[in-house]
């Protein structure tokens, strides 16, 4: 696995499968905030790619995202604009 995989898979204080854990719980956050309705595995997708966004947006914000609960605040704010860009993409 290279250095950039690696990074997206392990946020700093978080492993595999906390990582997992946090994208679900992302996930479903996201979907009740946005009044979505989505299963498990597209929670999970939506979770893990809102902890990268989120993470890259606290990054650009000087914020540090470390360990569980930092990381899922990022991931949930990242899926949240993530299910909201989606929205706006299909809306048109």
């Amino acid at each position: 696995m290279d250095q950039q995989t690696y990074a997206f898979l392990n946020q700093p204080g978080v492993g595999f499968f906390s990582m997992i854990i946090i994208g679900i719980i992302a996930g479903w956050v996201a979907e009740r905030i946005t009044e979505s309705n989505h299963g498990l595995l597209t929670n999970l997708l939506i979770g893990v790619a809102g902890a990268f966004v989120g993470g890259e947006l606290a990054s650009l914000a000087n914020i540090p995202v470390f360990g569980f609960f930092r990381t899922l605040i990022a991931a949930i704010v990242g899926a949240i604009l993530l299910l909201w860009l989606w929205r706006a993409v299909r809306s048109r």
